[in-house]
C-alpha cells in the first residue's frame, strides 16, 4: 500500500528572508515519504514570487506558489486556496516563519491517524538571534543543532526553551484532552484532507488577525475529529516577528464565541468556493 502523500501548506506575507530559511529546512527533510509544498501567499510583493520560482528549480519535491491580492490580513482565504490545489491525502499547515526540524514530515507521518488531527508545538527564537540567523549564509543550519547547542541557546535567551531536540513517544498520553481546541495553532497542524473538506476548511468571515484557527478546531471537533498532542515529536522553530495588527481581535472573538455557542460544522465562507477552479 502506498504511503499517503503530504501537502505542506506554508502561509507567508512579505517576508522572503524567513520563507527562504523555511524552504531550505523543508528541502532537508529525512524519510519524509511523498510530499509537496504549497506557498499560501496572502498578497506578498514580487520578491516572494521570485524566491519561490528560483527555489522551485532545484527543490526536491513540487513547490507551488498560490498568491492572492493584498487587501488585508486574509490568512484563512490563503490557506483555503492552497488547500484547494493540494494533491495530498494529509494537509500540514505551517507558517512561513517557522522552520521545521529534519524529521518534521516523518514524525507527522508517525502520529497521523484516522479520526485525529495533530497539533504540533514550537520553540520561540529571540529577535536578535532571528536577525543574525537570517543574515547568515545558511539560516536553516539551526535545525541540525544538538542537545548541547539548544541548551546553550536557551541559557543565552536565544530560544524560550531547549526542547527542539527532544523526541518522546508519550504513547496514549498524546490522546488525553482530545477535545481541547486550544491546542490547535496553524503554525503547526496536521489534518486529513477529507476532514478538512468535511468542515469546509477555514472560515473566511474571520478577517484580520485572530481566532480563525480556533474556529476551525471547534468545528473539526464537532465533526468528530479529535486533537492529538504533537509536543516532543513535531516541533518548529518560530522566528521572531513584530506582533500583527490586532485591531480586528474583538470582532473576531465575537464571531468565534458565536461558533462556540452554536452547532454549525461547515465554514460559512470556506474552501468549497475554490474547488471547481482548482480542478
Amino acid at each position: 500500500m502506498n504511503a499517503p502523500k503530504l501537502s505542506l501548506i506554508v502561509t507567508t506575507y512579505n517576508r522572503p528572508d524567513a520563507l527562504r530559511a523555511v524552504l531550505e529546512a523543508l528541502a532537508r527533510q529525512k524519510n519524509a515519504g511523498p510530499f509537496e509544498v504549497l506557498i499560501a501567499d496572502d498578497g506578498s510583493r514580487a520578491e516572494t514570487a521570485e524566491l519561490v520560482a528560483s527555489c522551485a528549480i532545484r527543490f526536491p519535491v513540487p513547490l507551488i506558489h498560490v498568491w492572492q491580492e493584498d487587501i488585508g490580513f486574509r490568512a484563512a482565504a490563503a490557506r483555503n486556496k492552497a488547500a484547494a490545489q493540494a494533491k495530498g491525502d494529509y494537509l500540514l499547515f505551517m507558517d512561513g516563519d517557522c522552520l521545521p526540524m529534519p524529521d518534521f514530515c516523518a514524525k507527522h507521518r508517525h502520529l497521523m491517524e484516522q479520526g485525529w488531527c495533530v497539533a504540533g508545538s514550537r520553540v520561540l527564537l529571540s529577535e536578535g538571534f532571528t536577525t543574525s540567523l537570517l543574515a547568515s549564509a545558511d539560516p536553516a543550519h539551526v535545525v541540525h543543532w544538538s542537545k548541547t547547542d539548544w541548551q546553550a541557546a536557551a541559557r543565552r535567551g536565544e530560544a524560550n526553551k531547549a526542547t527542539a531536540y527532544r523526541r518522546w513517544p508519550l504513547g496514549l498520553l498524546r490522546k488525553v484532552g482530545g477535545h481541547r481546541w486550544q491546542r490547535v495553532r496553524t503554525c503547526n497542524l496536521g489534518v486529513w484532507r477529507s476532514d478538512f473538506f468535511a468542515v469546509n476548511g477555514f472560515d473566511e468571515s474571520f478577517c484580520g488577525w485572530g481566532y480563525e484557527d480556533s474556529d476551525f478546531a471547534v468545528r473539526l471537533i464537532r465533526q468528530g475529529v479529535r486533537v492529538k498532542d504533537g509536543r516532543f515529536a513535531v516541533q518548529v522553530l518560530h522566528l521572531w516577528h513584530r506582533e500583527n495588527d490586532r485591531s480586528k481581535q474583538p470582532e473576531n472573538w465575537a464571531r468565534f464565541e458565536a461558533t462556540l455557542n452554536g452547532q454549525h460544522i461547515k465554514a460559512l465562507q470556506g474552501v468549497d468556493q475554490y474547488l471547481s477552479a482548482a480542478r
